[in-house]
């Protein structure tokens, strides 16, 4: 599939467009009606219904309606030509406004220089999330007896799981032993995210000031800043896997490196794996390469799959039977998780239908990010209704990056050949 081929006469065209706005469709259904997908026992004769109300509307819904159709409404002025002059021309300059690699390095400057500024105090604060005690524990026993989590499954534990989040636990012992603070690398790693998150963002859409804002969209993130220093639920997982999709341009051998990283950092990436071998099949680079990358990911499949057919992963989750009431209870996790991200929650919607139509003005990547984002939005369900997992905030920051990438694409002037 190459790009030249994909156009809006290519049903491919129409299956991603149509997934993708279904999926956040019915993510947002739970932002409206917040009990609708979650009310669906049948009421026991004789016994008091206590279920929530189905029809109870979320404090969003209104915020959400009325943004959504004033944009659509912009925007359907916009292509029939029927705004005013002035404000037509505030857009056309918008989408051609960019700004210059000394002032783009700059503001680079600026916005990251802030953020470390603001954020450095985090560094001498407690942990308080529940899951920490373990983490920490097992930190302090690696480095009492200076050994690294590998040495410790295969030496003092031969049942222990091989796919503990070792990558994870690396990085927090490196962070300790040498600055004395398990927060600084997982810092080090979120200014990483916020830098990649700027250079994909140029590198798709040719344009300095799309990484800037998509930058900036990131940093405003209430799921992205609650954990930006966390050992506990480290970004090192979401790092990883954008830089093997940034790789894939600049240095594409070290993109299946990067890749595996991700997986022993959490092992949820391994389900992005089909995202991963979309976003390879759009991308304009040779075909050799592609081809090389394709082979590289689908061993990783294939060791993955054996790994879980064997039963390596260990207690991280137990396996159930397909639930479809977790199924649908898993899209509400976007509400709540989000409820403090009120620019992802209000701009979802047009951000796909943009992004749609950028896909049919040729717009690089268009297509992608929609893979990427409705893939995201899919997943959480997916855990929900096949395992004993909860879709727990931190597992939205891939959802969060991808949407402010998202964002940049509109103001991109790097179209298809």
């Amino acid at each position: 599939m190459s790009s030249t081929q994909f156009n809006t006469k290519n049903p491919l065209f129409w299956i991603v467009f149509l997934f993708s706005v279904s999926i956040v469709l019915i993510s947002l259904i739970s932002v409206v009606f917040p009990a609708i997908l979650v009310s669906s026992e049948p009421q026991i004769p004789g016994v008091i219904d206590s279920s929530p109300n189905p029809f109870e509307v979320g404090v969003w819904a209104g915020p959400l309606i009325t943004t959504n159709v004033i944009v659509f409404i912009i925007t359907f002025f916009y292509f029939k030509n029927k705004l005013p002059s002035g404000i037509s021309k505030l857009f056309e300059k918008l989408f051609k406004f960019e700004i210059s690699k000394k002032i783009a390095t700059i503001i680079l400057v600026i916005v990251l220089s802030a953020y470390i500024i603001v954020t450095i105090p985090e560094l001498q604060t407690d942990e308080e999330w529940a899951d920490f005690p373990p983490i920490e524990k097992r930190i302090s026993e690696s480095i009492r007896d200076n050994r690294f989590t590998i040495e410790d499954a295969i030496s003092d534990n031969p049942n222990y799981p091989i796919f503990e989040p070792h990558t994870n636990y690396t990085l927090l012992i490196i962070s300790e032993k040498v600055f004395g603070n398990l927060k600084v690398i997982p810092f080090l790693a979120s200014i990483i995210l916020l830098i990649t998150t700027y250079f994909i963002t140029t590198s798709i859409t040719n344009k300095r000031f799309a990484g800037i804002i998509s930058m900036i969209v990131l940093i405003q993130s209430n799921v992205f800043l609650s954990y930006d220093t966390s050992p506990t639920y480290s970004n090192f997982w979401i790092m990883f896997y954008l830089l093997s999709l940034y790789f894939v341009y600049r240095v594409w051998p070290l993109s299946p490196i990067a890749y595996i990283l991700s997986i022993p950092a959490k092992a949820l990436t391994a389900v992005f794996l089909p995202l991963s071998l979309y976003f390879i099949l759009r991308s304009n680079i040779s075909k050799n390469k592609k081809i090389i990358l394709l082979i590289s990911t689908s061993v990783i499949i294939i060791i993955g799959g054996l790994a879980l057919v064997s039963g390596s992963i260990g207690e991280v989750s137990q396996s159930e039977e397909f639930d479809e009431k977790e199924f649908w209870m898993g899209f509400t996790s976007f509400s709540y998780q989000l409820r403090f991200d009120g620019l992802v929650i209000l701009f979802m919607l047009p951000l796909i239908v943009g992004l749609f139509i950028a896909s049919r003005n040729r717009v690089k990547h268009a297509d992608s990010l929609m893979v990427l984002i409705s893939g995201m939005l899919i997943i959480a369900p997916i855990i929900t209704a096949f395992t004993d997992q909860t879709n727990q905030p931190y597992r939205f920051v891939p959802l969060v990056t991808f949407f402010a990438i998202g964002v940049g694409i509109l103001l991109s002037r790097n179209r298809l050949d």
